[in-house]
């Protein structure tokens, strides 16, 4: 073999081997949210309820440093101004998912951010924890609503649920925390002071699952794109969690949501 054919073989091999650069597809003119009260950005700051325009995903308030999904393709699509529909519901479970799904169906939604499964796990109790099985089920039935509805060449972004087992090694000796989540009987699943490091890690290891779940269930989708544990793995700060019920993200938690999911989205830099 000539030294002018042996190279061009190996340029031709590199050629073939190199990474093909995915473009990214056009931004959306419209989106909607499904979820719970962390979407609702509920207790985010200053007086308790929802602040739906704190939202990471569908959020479009001024001034509050949260640059959500909405805000940032709003930026460079102005087409998707209003048209931000944010459809989670505070205390909503993955159960409940489906139905949020048909009404962002029936509202065109070329976009859809999903953030489910807090409540799934953050019950009163480990054994009223949803299974794994329902879950997956519930998930399923979520996605074939969407991908069956959604306009074609709309998109779905999934992310993975917090880790409610790093809610509790941060805070459980803060006094104010420990008095809020017994008085407001908030996921006495994993935050039960009379739990055991054991309870704790049942409840870590279901959570793992569901988010398994997102993992694969989404994956069966060439239209949806799940984070890879992105949100989860976050180690977020006492800063970034509401003084309000030492639960939900507060401003700043919001923002730091609305940053790492943009960053594995459709349209990430």
């Amino acid at each position: 073999m000539s030294i002018r054919v042996l190279l061009l073989s190996l340029v031709l091999g590199a050629a073939v081997q190199a990474p093909v650069a995915v473009a990214a597809p056009p931004l959306p003119t419209s989106m909607a949210s499904i979820g719970d009260s962390i979407t609702r950005a509920t207790d985010v700051c200053c007086w308790y309820g929802d602040h739906p325009a704190q939202s990471w995903s569908t959020g479009g308030g001024a001034l509050d440093g949260i640059r959500s999904h909405y805000e940032r393709i709003r930026a460079a699509e102005p087409a998707i101004s209003g048209r931000n529909y944010n459809d989670a519901r505070a205390g909503a479970k993955m159960r409940d998912a489906a139905g949020q799904a048909q009404t962002a169906v029936a509202q065109g939604a070329r976009y859809l951010t999903v953030l489910m499964g807090a409540n799934d796990v953050c019950t009163s109790s480990i054994s009223t924890m949803t299974s794994v099985s329902d879950f997956r089920a519930q998930f399923s039935t979520t996605m074939s609503v969407l991908a069956s509805g959604l306009p074609p060449g709309s998109h779905v972004f999934v992310s993975s649920i917090p880790n409610v087992y790093q809610l509790w090694a941060l805070l459980h000796n803060d006094p104010a925390a420990r008095f809020v989540w017994s008085i407001a009987g908030i996921c006495q699943s994993m935050l039960s002071p009379a739990n055991t490091e054991a309870d704790r890690q049942t409840v870590l290891a279901r959570e793992q699952e569901f988010n398994q779940v997102l993992a694969d269930v989404c994956g069966q989708y060439i239209m949806c794109r799940f984070d890879d544990l992105a949100v989860f793995n976050y180690q977020f700060t006492t800063g970034q969690v509401s003084r309000l019920d030492y639960f939900h993200p507060s401003l700043s938690g919001q923002a730091t949501l609305a940053s790492i999911t943009w960053a594995h989205s459709w349209w990430a830099a």
